[in-house]
């Protein structure tokens, strides 16, 4: 699979590729099949989640506005990278613009870094709903909640402009192949002919930096919950408490497993065959997974899908 990238120099336009690694017509038939179903599922899922929570009086809450908040971001992070992999697969040139590349790779950052930022809110929402029952309505007002969700957006936006301007600010010159199938800044690190120790190093210091000070959050948030819920007397209590943090955990651990494989450890450059598993994951089926994680184990999304199916 092969980009074709434009890029401006000295007021002149060259022609440069990108080459993502070469596939039999059978095999890319196989994955464009295979991410179209993929794909689909999520956009069903993902916007099914939304609708219900927006048509749901009873989800009018700070949870399940974060929640649909998640379904959004998911929706919008394998948009940006989805039908442009599914036109390439059927594609014999296989092409996206200098810009268009940076333009994906620019939204893939913003939204990414976001829900990022938006998990360790919902689990400070967590924390704030279990520790504090009495005093949640305070604190998690409507205006602060959209602060929380507006931050984390501002957090992604500084994220995405410093590494798309650090990552094509890079000069990249002959036939490169990028392997890989999207504009994603360790593939793009590797085949730029250039020295590229100051964007690794960046890339490591702010894919740490972002992982430590969200995964602090989620870890003290689910500190003080365990030692709330450890201080419940009876074992349904415990149970029912536990089971409202579940589906939030679960997906935590699927997200932030697979994005510090991805940039947080020193090899990640290194590893092409890996990462373009594990990005698979992030891009793709994580997004899928999400709405479904939460519509199994959330007993009162269940019951406002089951009031709107009746009602149909």
């Amino acid at each position: 699979m092969t980009i074709y990238v434009r890029q401006q120099k000295r007021h002149r336009y060259r022609e440069q590729t990108f080459g993502l690694c070469g596939r039999g017509k059978g095999l890319q038939i196989f994955l464009f099949l295979a991410f179209l179903l993929v794909y689909v599922v999520t956009l069903v899922g993902n916007i099914s989640m939304i609708v219900v929570i927006k048509m749901n009086s009873r989800l009018q809450m700070p949870m399940y506005f974060f929640l649909r908040n998640l379904s959004y971001l998911d929706l919008c992070y394998s948009t940006v990278i989805a039908p442009k992999t599914l036109a390439n697969f059927l594609s014999n040139e296989k092409k996206i613009s200098y810009k268009g590349c940076a333009v994906q790779f620019f939204f893939f950052a913003l939204f990414v870094t976001t829900e990022g930022f938006l998990l360790a809110v919902m689990a400070f929402d967590r924390f704030s709903a279990i520790c504090s029952p009495l005093l949640y309505p305070v604190h998690m007002s409507p205006k602060l909640c959209v602060q929380l969700v507006t931050g984390s957006y501002v957090c992604g936006c500084i994220n995405a402009v410093v590494q798309t301007s650090f990552t094509f600010s890079l000069r990249f010159c002959g036939e490169n192949r990028l392997d890989h199938f999207f504009c994603d800044v360790p593939a793009l690190i590797k085949i730029s002919c250039v020295d590229t120790f100051v964007n690794e190093v960046v890339l490591f210091i702010l894919s740490a930096l972002i992982i430590i000070t969200t995964t602090t959050v989620i870890l003290v948030s689910y500190a003080y919950i365990l030692f709330t819920v450890l201080k419940i007397p009876s074992t349904h209590g415990r149970s029912r408490t536990f089971s409202t943090c579940g589906s939030h955990i679960a997906v935590v651990s699927l997200f932030y497993g697979t994005v510090f494989f991805m940039y947080a450890q020193p090899g990640a450059i290194s590893s092409p065959e890996k990462n373009k598993v594990v990005a698979v994951l992030y891009t793709l089926i994580i997004p899928m997974l999400n709405p479904l994680i939460y519509s199994l184990r959330n007993r009162d999304v269940k019951d406002a899908v089951k009031r709107i199916l009746h009602s149909k």
